[in-house]
């Protein structure tokens, strides 16, 4: 993974479907130091973070315009310190479930490509998304929840940086979950 960048660096992200690129952008120039992977099959978010990449100098980003499987597919065993999948399409028809990215191959996917001790974290705004990934997760054993208290998924992670989806959420009442988990030892 360290091949993909010009210089060497303590940590390694990835951010699935980063939209407009907001919180990828923000991330890469508070922490410029991690390098990030961004995936984003449409152009018009892969466009605007081309340029904010640019006019940001963010020599950290590293971008990836196809279907999120095929990069975890091809990423080293443990090489990945966190996983962001925000507000991901939740395919809101009980016949297109299927077609939700969490799903327990890519969970194994995630397990396999995250460091010992590696973070995955989840944010949405609808409830039955929210559901099927605690119960996926769950089900695919090899996560731990790290939430103790209910402001634990109701709060942001420090550092977040708000994005339109979430914007959009909270003006039209719908309040987000900020899900934390961690691989087990």
């Amino acid at each position: 993974i360290a091949a993909l960048f010009d210089k060497s660096f303590s940590r390694y992200q990835l951010e699935i479907g980063f939209g407009g690129g907001e919180h990828l952008a923000h991330q890469a120039e508070s922490n410029r130091n991690t390098a990030y992977i961004g995936v984003e099959p449409f152009i018009n978010g892969m466009a605007k973070m081309l340029g904010t990449i640019e006019d940001h100098d963010l020599e950290n980003v590293r971008l990836y315009d196809d279907d999120a499987s095929q990069l975890l597919d091809w990423l080293p065993d443990h090489s990945v310190d966190r996983i962001d999948l925000l507000y991901p399409d939740p395919w809101p028809k009980k016949r297109h479930w299927k077609r939700r990215f969490i799903s327990q191959n890519n969970l194994n996917r995630f397990v396999r490509v995250l460091k010992p001790g590696g973070l995955f974290r989840f944010a949405s705004d609808i409830d039955t998304y929210i559901n099927w990934t605690l119960q996926h997760v769950e089900a695919q054993g090899q996560f731990k929840w790290l939430a103790e208290t209910a402001d634990d998924w109701n709060t942001p992670w420090e550092g977040w940086s708000r994005t339109r989806y979430e914007a959009k959420a909270i003006r039209e009442g719908r309040p987000p979950a900020y899900l934390l988990f961690t691989t087990k030892s």
